[in-house]
């Protein structure tokens, strides 16, 4: 079947789960922050269920700390984790090498801040010629004009803006794939 070259594939996708530390989830806005947990923890289970490889960083852990513990406990056994200085989550030793690796050309965001390592990662996956896609409902950043500035920087650079529920659809193709009626349940 041919499809549009924009739809996700789980075959292709990958998820990068950027800098969901606790220090650092604590001054957002709450509802935000909120939010932002509870779809990646979704995206983390559906990627689990559809074997879709997961790489997660973590922003200069020895001070923000360690990842969520409500992210830590949905990631997959085969999740590669790097710690990080850089902004970008490709300035990371070995998660290059880790992206080529998974073969994978559709890279799906989801993390914090959206305007700083959120955006510097997208803006350099792209440039490396992947498909890159921001989780809008999966990002946040301190101040709500960042993250809204840095979502709009990215869509003029063709960088796709997406939602969580598009994405576990997409990654779905068809409610005859036998995870749907599991995944579609976490909706309601």
């Amino acid at each position: 079947m041919n499809t549009h070259a924009n739809l996700l594939s789980a075959d292709n996708s990958l998820l990068v789960v950027v800098d969901l530390q606790t220090k650092l989830t604590a001054v957002m806005p709450q509802t935000e922050a909120e939010l932002m947990l509870a779809n990646t923890s979704s995206l983390l289970e559906a990627a689990a269920s559809l074997a879709v490889p997961v790489l997660l960083t973590e922003q200069y852990p020895k001070g923000l700390g360690a990842t969520d513990p409500a992210i830590a406990q949905k990631l997959p056994e085969t999740t590669q984790v790097f710690d990080k200085t850089g902004f970008s989550c490709c300035a990371a030793s070995g998660f290059q090498d880790a992206l080529l690796g998974s073969g994978c050309k559709q890279i799906v965001l989801v993390g914090q801040e959206a305007h700083v390592c959120v955006l510097q990662t997208a803006l350099e996956l792209a440039f490396s010629g992947y498909e890159v896609y921001i989780v809008e409902d999966a990002v946040c950043s301190r101040k709500a004009e960042h993250k809204f500035y840095a979502l709009q920087r990215l869509q003029q650079r063709g960088i796709t803006i997406t939602n969580y529920e598009s994405v576990l659809f997409e990654w779905l193709r068809d409610s005859a794939h036998p995870e749907f009626k599991r995944i579609s349940g976490w909706l309601r």
